[in-house]
């Protein structure tokens, strides 16, 4: 048996490569071992003579084992024999370091690898999801079209490094198109077609299709298919036809999935019971996410409300401070009061408008960071009870309606048999073979559907860190919210100011003013 790597001290590469192969500190799989031997460029022979090094015969190598390997493949590749006793010149020194090329590619093979050893597991994280593509979609500023006026939008992708303007319609084509190809894969939903040319509508509209577009390219199987690259680098004029053309006849997922063939084996025996209770948790999940979400939606409405009341605020203390009209000691005698408001509000218009800055500013951030990240995981929800429903109602009646037709033919061929009607129960005979026939491919696209319902279900958990990062980023915006105003020196100080002169003039008047003020911060939560 080959020993272990017992000389020299481990260069820091070696540590990253062990982590990049193995992340939750196991052997090294030998299919992972030899892609990253390949990776060094060195002969065939060269390899197999590594692999026998350090082969223990177990099909797997240990951390120093894989060690040793690397030093070994170093000093092949400064044209040195494999020899164990080399590396014993290095008992006082660093071992030497193998050039293996980018790293970055085999990470990406480390999880393949992995996933293809047992493909009941999605082997996702959150973060891994996210990495597969960052896509956005912005409208087009200016609408196109002769007589009705259409609104584009900008899909980027940064994967692709592309940006390509894409139509409702285009987005349309490019669901139909999914459906047929990924059936029993999450689809997410579209926006409903409506003929409404409100700017909120469209903003809607572009918020719901980002979405659509986000989970579909962070979906591990989806992410790599050409069908989605297609639609996010075709460039072309008449988009929706060419992507139709392109993709006509496209066969389905269960038809050039490898693992369709032997999906009988990967459906665990109590697979239905397990879906039942996955079903269960995930409607409960839904409904809270959705109470969240409502909460969030509020908070955005009282953000934006807080932020117009401000302004009007300002702009009405403007008006007053700026106000032109003479008055002289005729209209006053010898009251200073308005002159002391005066003063005052010009600068209270100024720190008011400020709030409203910032209050905007807060809603904005809550709208794109906790509403539309909980819409998010409330679509991929969505999309799971869809596939749900497209199981129940597809595959599992289509397989009902076909063992009731393979029932009827054989009552017909045993009446047939009784009659002695030769000519008629050989037509029946071979219709049965063909129901047959049908019914086995029903019953492996029944499985197949089974074991991605497993997968998908893992991928909503696997998008369930949304949750915890939209609470954690209402809690960090309220905070910035707050400190910003409530630290605010100038605004402080413009307030103490335009209060004293206030209290100068009418001190009962200060006291409800500055009430008022304080319960407008309060509902606003930008004050403690």
């Amino acid at each position: 048996m080959a020993a272990d790597l017992s000389f020299g001290s481990v260069p820091p590469i070696y540590r990253e490569i062990y982590d990049i192969v193995c992340p939750n500190q196991e052997q090294v799989d030998r299919d992972m071992f030899v892609n990253l031997l390949v990776k060094s460029s060195l002969p065939k022979i060269t390899l197999m003579q590594i692999w026998d090094a350090v082969d223990n015969k177990t099909g797997f190598l240990s951390r120093t084992g894989l060690y040793k390997a690397l030093a070994l493949t170093a000093l092949a590749q400064q044209g040195k024999a494999i020899n164990d006793k080399l590396l014993e010149s290095y008992s006082d020194s660093e071992l030497p370091k193998p050039v293996l090329g980018d790293l970055s590619d085999l990470k990406s093979l480390s999880l393949r690898v992995r996933r293809n050893k047992n493909p009941n597991i999605l082997g996702y994280t959150y973060q891994e999801l996210l990495e597969l593509d960052t896509v956005d979609v912005n409208l087009v500023p200016e609408k196109k079209g002769i007589i009705l006026k259409h609104v584009e939008y900008e899909v980027t992708s940064q994967k692709y490094k592309t940006t390509v303007l894409r139509r409702y319609t285009d987005f349309v084509v490019f669901y139909d198109l999914l459906i047929q190809r990924y059936p029993y894969r999450l689809i997410p939903r579209l926006p409903p077609k409506k003929m409404n040319t409100s700017r909120e509508f469209i903003e809607h509209r572009r918020k719901c299709l980002k979405r659509f577009v986000v989970l579909v390219v962070r979906h591990p199987v989806m992410a790599d298919d050409r069908l989605l690259k297609f639609f996010l680098t075709f460039n072309g004029s008449d988009m929706h036809h060419k992507i139709k053309d392109h993709f006509r006849g496209m066969p389905d997922e269960f038809m050039t999935n490898d693992n369709s063939i032997n999906s009988k084996d990967l459906v665990p025996m109590d697979t239905q019971l397990q879906l039942s209770n996955a079903k269960e948790h995930i409607r409960v999940l839904y409904r809270s996410v959705n109470v969240l979400k409502e909460i969030a939606n509020r908070m955005v409405l009282r953000s934006t409300g807080y932020a117009s009341d401000m302004l009007s605020l300002g702009k009405e203390l403007s008006n007053i401070g700026n106000n032109t009209t003479p008055v002289s000691t005729w209209q006053t005698g010898s009251n200073q009061t308005w002159h002391l408001l005066k003063t005052g509000f010009k600068k209270l218009a100024v720190d008011f408008a400020v709030l409203a800055d910032k209050s905007h500013t807060q809603a904005s951030k809550f709208d794109e960071n906790v509403l539309e990240k909980m819409n998010l995981f409330l679509d991929l929800i969505a999309a799971y009870r869809d596939l749900c429903e497209r199981n129940e109602k597809g595959v599992l009646q289509e397989h009902q309606r076909a063992l009731q037709k393979m029932g009827q033919y054989k009552k017909k061929q045993m009446t047939a048999n009784l009659q002695g009607t030769e000519g008629q129960t050989e037509q029946l005979e071979s219709r049965i073979l063909q129901q047959e026939s049908q019914i086995s491919n029903m019953e492996n696209r029944n499985y197949f559907s089974l074991h991605c319902l497993q997968i998908e279900t893992q991928l909503v958990h696997a998008n369930l860190e949304v949750v915890h990062q939209t609470l954690e980023n209402m809690t960090v915006i309220e905070c910035q919210a707050h400190t910003e105003v409530h630290c605010r020196p100038k605004l402080c100080l413009s307030l103490q100011t335009s209060i004293f002169l206030y209290c100068k003039a009418e001190n009962y008047l200060c006291d409800i003013y500055f009430a008022i003020f304080m319960d407008t911060q309060k509902d606003a939560n930008l004050c403690p």
